[in-house]
């Protein structure tokens, strides 16, 4: 009886000095002062015609302050601020935060800030060698409840650059981290100007000038052998690994900036194995996200500062949406693999740690190379390739081994059948009614749709639902096999796919629809 007392005395007395801290990143886009340095852009000149004055400074500091204040994290990393003298500014109406700190090359235009309710212990400015963006990056070491946690704010070159100059800044952290014992918790954020699936988007794109290498994926390891590193695995990777929190979210909550209205993950945080040991600190699972109250959106866009003709309107906050993940002193239940017996399910994850199995699953549409299953009352699901064995007319078991995302598209690129029977069921019951439920909807994707009619007019097929007129994308990798411009068709039957968070109808033959006299 003793002994469990003191047991228990024991379990309370820890608890009660463990600390559960939140680190914040926020980008506030621009933050210069009133004094000609002659670094900086032109539009931030004070006193011009350009309008950066006192009163539109001081709108710019306390729509800062709102934000920080409303956020109300432990620690905070801040990007994007001219001077010292702006950073007083905030840290002076900000009693919260005891420690700070602010670093830039004088030659810089812009620096990097820290605040913080815990005890800055030191820092450092890592260099970044033959970058032709000259910015440092800002590592600072904070005692947390007697343990020490390394935060490195970052601001990569923006995507003006090519990714080699990205790559660069991805080696300059990887070279200090590798000096590091596997049991130091740190932190990688701030502005990477990378996507956290940055392999993807910029495959195609101008800036790849590195043969598909990218410094967030390739030189940080947020991915390992084509798969991102999954919060279930991290522990077991033999090499150094990083997971990025934006893998927490659903595919569509995947945003903290947006460019033509896409989503954009440029913010990041990188975490090590060290934050799931359970040793000093660790991340508390599921605690990642993005703070967007209503005030930062207008009109479904982040509600950035706002310019005309490079004149300042004195209104707005920043481009960039604050984000943030909890952490703690005290050990964390360990990570549970939750399981998987519905498609719907499928669509919260971003790899599989184990293979699951599905059942009562039906093939709605199939051509030589992709197939749509579904299960009744549930979701669809595209799988890439191997579809030979798949039938229309049964039920199926099957074993899934490998599940990707690509530009937002979840696929199923591995599986196995494992059990089959004949079925009564017709598959174009299981199509969606294009005419009663919205295709818009980012629930539907993967769904075969049927019952839809509309024009085609510059790669978009215009329609009309409830009363309102919409146009969604229409595409196919084989542009011979579009409906030509102006025509009237008939939906027949056609995947509903996504790319880059916009929905999009994809044709893979001619009976995919029929024209309309």
């Amino acid at each position: 009886m003793i002994l469990r007392l003191l047991i228990l005395i024991l379990f309370l007395y820890n608890f009660s000095f463990s600390k559960d801290f939140t680190v914040a990143s926020y980008n506030v886009e621009n933050f210069f002062d009133l004094k000609y340095d002659k670094t900086e852009y032109k539009e931030y000149i004070p006193n011009t015609k350009a309008n950066w004055n006192k009163k539109t400074y001081t709108t710019k500091l306390n729509n800062i302050l709102k934000v920080i204040n409303d956020l109300d994290k432990d620690i905070i990393a801040l990007q994007e601020i001219e001077s010292y003298e702006a950073f007083k500014d905030i840290t002076q109406n900000l009693p919260q935060y005891k420690y700070s700190i602010f670093k830039k090359y004088k030659s810089s235009s812009i620096g990097l800030a820290l605040l913080s309710k815990y005890e800055i212990i030191d820092y450092e400015l890592l260099d970044v060698k033959h970058s032709k963006v000259n910015r440092p990056i800002l590592k600072v070491s904070i005692n947390i409840d007697e343990n020490k946690l390394i935060i490195f704010n970052n601001h990569w070159p923006s995507k003006r650059k090519e990714e080699s100059q990205r790559v660069l800044y991805a080696q300059a952290i990887e070279d200090y981290i590798k000096n590091l014992n596997d049991d130091i918790d740190y932190i990688i954020l701030g502005d990477l100007n990378s996507n956290y699936n940055e392999f993807e988007t910029f495959k195609y794109s101008k800036l790849n000038n590195t043969y598909n290498l990218t410094g967030i994926n390739d030189v940080l390891n947020t991915r390992n052998k084509n798969e991102y590193v999954s919060i279930n695995k991290i522990l077991s990777e033999k090499k150094r690994v990083h997971y990025n929190l934006w893998l927490q979210l659903n595919y569509q909550k995947r945003f903290s900036y947006k460019y033509r209205g896409e989503s954009q993950t440029p913010d990041n945080m990188l975490l090590p194995k060290s934050l799931f040991d359970n040793k000093n600190i660790s991340y508390v699972n599921n605690s990642f996200g993005i703070f967007k109250p209503k005030y930062l959106i207008n009109n479904n866009k982040i509600y950035r500062w706002e310019m005309k003709n490079n004149i300042h309107k004195n209104r707005g906050y920043s481009d960039h949406l604050p984000i943030f993940g909890t952490f703690s002193t005290s050990k964390q239940p360990k990570i549970e693999v939750e399981k998987v017996s519905f498609i719907s399910e499928l669509y919260s994850q971003n790899n599989l740690t184990y293979p699951i199995v599905l059942k009562d699953i039906t093939l709605i549409y199939k051509t030589n190379e992709v197939a749509i299953i579904k299960q009744k009352n549930n979701r669809a699901i595209f799988i890439y390739k191997n579809v030979d064995n798949l039938k229309y007319n049964k039920l199926y078991t099957i074993k899934i081994d490998k599940i990707k995302e690509f530009n937002g598209l979840l696929e199923i690129v591995d599986f196995d059948i494992q059990e089959s029977q004949m079925s009564n069921l017709n598959k174009k019951t299981l199509y969606l009614d294009a005419s009663i439920y919205d295709i818009q909807k980012s629930s539907f994707q993967n769904e075969i749709i049927t019952n839809i009619t509309g024009k085609i007019k510059d790669k978009y097929f215009h329609y009309i639902f409830k009363n309102e007129n919409k146009k969604i994308r229409i595409y196919s990798k084989n542009r011979e096999l579009l409906p030509k411009n102006g025509q009237k068709i008939t939906i027949i039957n056609a995947h509903l796919g996504f790319y880059k968070s916009k929905p999009q109808i994809i044709i893979y033959k001619k009976s995919d629809y029929a024209y309309v006299d």
